[in-house]
């Protein structure tokens, strides 16, 4: 099974497959840590793709910490004095905070088993932060007031989700991916939706509208419009319609552009001849 449908699976639907994108990263010979940098436009369809990666490629140890999330207050800190009530010497430790944790926990889990760290929000953490996670790919190291921890390389993976540009040096270490939702090319066949060889010219121009358009619906949402289409759509503006009512990233103003109108008029031509229908236009 393709890595697009196994990404779907688990929530994360596509028309990029990602599956050379990913074989490249993991065999790569790297002297630091494997880092996979998900790019894409801003919200959370990046940490959809994060998630939904982690669950395709079966990692048994999933740790996921966002920077966007608060900072639990720290304990209070409890001052021990000595026999004539004076304090005692020597500084307070602090508690590691919750991005301390992740990371150690997940160096834990690389000893014996294949886990990956999922850092979202990366924009919001701190530059010493940003300067740690940097050094810790490039050294399999982390550092903490409580000792250290090593990385196992050959069973990590470290993923960096950002709403702003990286920081360089972590750019720098990381295979950077884009998480487009309509990306890619229209390759659906026929057969895959139960129809038959006859629907061959249908799917072209559709693919040749959807080209036009620079937006490619994905697997369901391409099902769900092609049911409805064959079902109800007999004029360009009801096909309009409905490519706008299930496809989630397009161009409304570009859809319902007169220059797109040829394109649009094919499809239901070609859509028409394939149902036995004869093209009628309501106004």
């Amino acid at each position: 099974m393709s890595l697009r449908r196994r990404l779907a699976e688990f929530g994360f639907e596509s028309n990029d497959d990602y599956g050379f994108q990913i074989d490249c990263l993991m065999r790569a010979d790297l002297a630091h840590l494997r880092s996979l940098h998900i790019a894409g436009d801003s919200g959370r369809r990046k940490t959809a793709l994060a998630n939904a990666l982690a669950q395709a490629l079966e990692f048994p140890r999933i740790v996921y910490h966002d920077f966007a999330q608060p900072e639990a207050p720290p304990p209070p800190i409890v001052i021990t004095t000595n026999e004539d009530g004076t304090a005692q010497d020597g500084p307070q430790e602090l508690p590691p905070t919750a991005f301390e944790r992740a990371v150690t926990e997940v160096c834990a889990f690389s000893e014996g088993e294949r886990a990956i760290l999922i850092l979202d929000q990366l924009q919001l953490a701190g530059f010493h932060d940003q300067t740690r996670l940097f050094q810790f790919i490039q050294t399999h190291l982390w550092n903490t007031s409580a000792g250290s921890v090593k990385a196992n390389a050959k069973q990590l993976l470290v993923v960096l989700i950002s709403e702003d540009v990286l920081y360089h040096p972590l750019a720098h270490v990381s295979y950077r991916i884009w998480a487009d939702a309509s990306g890619g090319r229209f390759d659906y066949r026929p057969e895959e939706f139960g129809l038959g060889l006859d629907a061959r010219e249908m799917f072209a121009a559709f693919a040749a509208l959807f080209d036009a358009l620079g937006a490619i619906p994905t697997t369901s949402e391409f099902r769900k419009l092609l049911a409805d289409a064959m079902a109800n759509a007999r004029t360009e503006e009801h096909l309009r319609h409905c490519i706008f009512g299930w496809m989630e990233h397009v161009e409304r103003a570009r859809l319902f552009a007169p220059t797109l109108g040829p394109l649009v008029h094919e499809a239901v031509m070609a859509m028409n001849r394939h149902l036995g229908m004869d093209h009628i236009e309501i106004g």
